[in-house]
């Protein structure tokens, strides 16, 4: 096995892409172990997750933590209980679903920025921002991770392509705020580089749009193929709140009367299970080296609405349960 620590900005970038803002549902919308903004986050929602996009929902920042933990083993082991502080970027071009649910595509940009000050870990995935507020020790094996975050979500806050949901009307922009919680842990597989990572996040609206709640739990993998590769695994499902569902994929008998499309209150009945998550992240360093410098990076997330979120209307007879979000971008570690 080689020793070398997983890329930091690799598994960044691939998240910002998966989780999309146009798909940042559930975490903020979280979520994939990749860097580009992957999510609903729902890798857009948040979770490539992000989820955990929704906001998270498919991707995680903790490859990338456990990236720089490893960086600073090698450099130094425990002399300094505070480790390097790190700064990346990612620019990229996302592929996602029209609105979540929808069987038409557009294509945004993404982008992400990932940093480490003093110990302290701020990242964005998708519409979200998160702050590590557990300090990190330099050359731990496991990292607790614990603090606050906040989503922006836009499902259908601008113009929908299918002219019979557009009938439906806009929706708002709505903003959420929680906290995530989550473990990872280095060597585990691979190499003494891989990572596991496990994670939770609960979001709340707080501007009034949709009034609910969404709970996204996320696993993730990451191990460096050589010093110049990487590759990510994430899955993770959104558990959304009664208001959720009736926002965005309930029809009452005004939107009936517009659209042609049958009242639908099912998604509202209760709290549900409505979406899971897959997510593949890869990144590959130009400069020759993970740890600094330019790298391409790409991922894919599979997404499937299930139960009365994929037996909305919108969904069974004007879109698809299978969202596929996919994205390509670069990325600067400093």
């Amino acid at each position: 096995m080689f020793s070398y620590p997983a890329p930091l900005c690799a598994v960044a970038l691939t998240l910002g892409l998966i989780v999309s803002p146009a798909l940042a549902e559930a975490t903020a919308a979280t979520p994939p172990p990749i860097p580009i903004a992957l999510g609903d986050g729902e890798m857009r929602d948040t979770t490539l997750s992000g989820g955990a996009v929704d906001s998270g929902e498919a991707v995680s920042p903790a490859t990338l933590d456990a990236a720089a933990a490893a960086a600073d083993a090698a450099a130094g082991g425990h002399s300094n209980r505070v480790p390097r502080d790190y700064l990346g970027i990612g620019i990229g071009l996302i592929s996602v679903p029209d609105y979540n649910g929808s069987n038409t595509r557009r294509r945004i940009p993404g982008g992400l920025i990932r940093a480490r000050i003093s110990g302290y870990a701020i990242s964005s995935r998708g519409t979200n921002l998160q702050v590590d507020m557990l300090r990190q020790v330099r050359g731990a094996d496991t990292d607790w991770k614990l603090g606050p975050i906040v989503n922006i979500r836009s499902d259908r806050a601008r113009s929908v392509h299918d002219p019979i949901v557009a009938l439906l009307g806009e929706r708002g922009t709505a903003i959420e705020a929680g906290l995530f919680a989550g473990v990872s842990h280095n060597g585990v597989i691979t190499s003494a580089y891989d990572q596991l990572g496990a994670r939770i996040t609960f979001l709340q609206d707080i501007s009034g749009e949709h009034g609910s709640w969404i709970l996204s739990p996320t696993i993730d993998y990451g191990t460096p193929l050589s010093r110049h590769s990487f590759v990510g695994l994430s899955a993770s499902v959104n558990i959304y709140g009664p208001g959720f569902g009736a926002h965005y994929f309930d029809i009452d008998a005004a939107g009936a009367a517009r659209s042609g499309l049958p009242i639908y209150a099912g998604a509202s009945d209760h709290a549900t299970l409505g979406k899971a998550s897959f997510g593949v992240a890869v990144a590959h360093a130009i400069s020759g080296d993970l740890r600094q410098g330019l790298l391409i990076v790409g991922g894919a997330q599979y997404g499937r609405l299930l139960g009365s979120y994929a037996r909305s209307p919108i969904v069974a007879t004007r879109g698809d349960a299978d969202q596929w979000i996919g994205g390509l971008g670069l990325a600067y570690q400093f």
